[in-house]
């Protein structure tokens, strides 16, 4: 017979679960689109100052 401990740690092991792969989807995805940003703001500076010599 289960214990209905077992079945609470086993829905809260899979519910941390779910919010640690969630957060590091969402880290993951947020530091993709600064990098991003990053790269397009340094090809608009180097577009609008170019060097002189």
């Amino acid at each position: 017979m289960e214990s209905p401990l077992l079945n609470i740690l086993a829905l809260v092991a899979l519910v941390l679960l779910v919010v640690v792969t969630g957060g590091v989807g969402y880290l993951t995805l947020a530091d993709w689109r600064d990098r991003r940003l990053q790269e397009q703001e340094k090809r608009e500076l180097r577009r609008t100052n170019p060097k002189r010599r």
